[in-house]
């Protein structure tokens, strides 16, 4: 191995924090484990297309999941993200404003933002049956 391949791992820790989504991603979950319904309402994105982002940072070591019922929840388990963050806010010179949880026209089924809520299921009536 050459001190190059050395590298390869921190390389790719710093591709999977090289996009947009994914920085904003992670200054969410500085306030700690959230679901995905919050961080969609907080970014205004699709959900598929933050799922797509929470699996590339998860795969990288840097978030862990866990499912309560019909929602998914993320947390850093990697700390020293963050320091890595802060130090590049520092090196740019650029600091970004924390991601503001606002709300689309509909009501956010967040635990976080409706305590106590169970989400809704919708119930489909089946023709030619009853209930």
């Amino acid at each position: 191995m050459n001190v190059v391949d050395s590298y390869k791992r921190q390389s790719e820790y710093i591709k999977a924090l090289a996009h947009p989504a994914r920085l904003a991603i992670l200054e969410i979950l500085r306030e700690g484990e959230q679901c995905v319904c919050h961080m969609e309402a907080t970014l205004g994105l699709r959900q598929a297309y933050i799922s797509q982002q929470l699996t590339i940072l998860k795969n990288i070591g840097i978030l862990e999941s866990r499912r309560d019922g019909l929602n998914l929840y993320y947390r850093v388990i990697n700390l020293g993200t963050f320091s890595l963050l802060d130090n590049l806010s520092a090196a740019t010179g650029i600091t970004v404003p924390r991601p503001i949880h606002k709300h689309a026209s509909r009501v956010c089924p967040c635990p976080k933002c409706n305590p106590g809520s169970a989400p809704v299921l919708l119930q489909l009536a089946v023709p030619g049956t009853s209930r």
